[in-house]
C-alpha cells in the first residue's frame, strides 16, 4: 500500500494543491495529515475547508498540530505569551483568529492529538511534534538517545511526525523507525519546495521516500504579504528564502 504523509500546510493552498496533484499521480491509497493546517499562511480558511471536505473520506486520517490548538483556544494571555518569544507569529495568530470562522475553529479543536493506525502489517503512530509533546522538536541533529527517550512508552513500528519543517529520519536500537515528514506549506530545506513523505508498506515492511514538489511560491508569498498583519512581509519572504522557523 502506498501512503502519503503530509504536515505543516500553514494556510498555503498553492503548495497543498501541488502536493495533492503529486499524490494523485503517485497513486497513494491513504493520506495521513499531521497537523498545523492554517496558522501564519496565505489562505488559512481555504486550507481548513479543504480538509473539512475530507472528513468523511476514509482515505484520510487527520490529527491536530500545536498551532491548530492555539487558534482554537486563542486568548489574550496566549497572545501576550507568544509575543514575548515570537512577535511576528503572535501577530499572525491574532489575525488568523479574526478571519477563521467558528466551524473552522471547531474542526481544528476536535482533531485527535495522536492516532495509531495499522496498515499492511505495520503499526504506525501519528504525532505532530513527538510522542511526548505536540510541540517537541525532532530534528536531523537530535541525539539518538533523546529520540529513544521520546519513544519509551511507544510500541509502534513507525512514528511519523512533523512540526520542525525539516525532513529527517532515525532507526532506533529497538528497530523502531521515526520519520519527520517535513512541511508542505513552509518548507525549511535548501530549495523551498513543498515536502511530504511517501511510504510503500507491504507485509510488515516499509520503504520511505521524501518527495519535493515545486509550486508557485511567488504567488503564495504575494498572497501572504497582502494579509498586511505586522510581520506578514517577513513571513512571505520565508516562502521564497527559508532562513529561520520563528520570528
Amino acid at each position: 500500500m502506498k501512503i502519503a504523509v503530509i504536515s505543516d500546510i500553514h494556510g498555503n493552498m498553492e503548495a497543498l494543491e501541488a502536493v495533492m496533484e503529486d499524490i494523485k499521480k503517485k497513486e497513494c491509497e491513504r493520506i495521513f495529515v499531521l497537523g498545523d493546517y492554517a496558522m501564519a499562511g496565505p489562505e488559512p480558511s481555504s486550507v481548513i475547508n479543504f480538509f473539512i471536505g475530507k472528513m468523511s473520506n476514509p482515505a484520510y486520517t487527520m490529527i491536530q498540530g500545536n498551532t491548530d490548538l492555539m487558534i482554537a483556544d486563542f486568548s489574550e494571555e496566549l497572545y501576550q505569551k507568544l509575543k514575548e518569544k515570537a512577535p511576528v507569529m503572535a501577530e499572525a495568530l491574532k489575525n488568523d483568529v479574526s478571519v477563521i470562522a467558528p466551524d473552522e475553529k471547531f474542526f481544528l479543536k476536535n482533531l485527535k492529538i495522536q492516532q495509531e493506525i495499522e496498515e499492511s502489517g505495520v503499526k504506525f503512530l501519528l504525532v505532530h511534534g513527538s510522542p511526548r509533546k505536540n510541540n517537541e522538536d525532532i530534528l536531523p541533529d537530535t541525539p539518538m538517545s533523546e529520540v529513544e527517550k521520546m519513544l519509551e512508552n511507544v510500541d509502534a513500528d513507525v512514528v511519523l511526525c512533523g512540526h520542525t519543517h525539516i525532513p529527517c529520519g532515525f532507526q532506533t536500537t529497538k528497530k523502531q523507525t521515526v520519520v519527520n515528514v517535513g512541511s508542505v506549506g513552509r518548507p525549511f530545506t535548501p530549495e523551498p519546495k513543498a515536502c511530504y513523505l511517501i511510504i510503500d508498506a507491504w507485509q510488515g515492511r516499509c520503504v520511505f521516500e521524501h518527495q519535493f514538489v515545486k509550486y508557485n511560491n511567488n504567488l503564495a508569498a504575494d498572497k501572504l504579504k497582502k494579509r498586511k498583519f505586522r510581520g506578514s512581509e517577513k513571513l512571505s519572504e520565508i516562502l521564497l528564502n527559508p532562513q529561520q522557523r520563528h520570528f
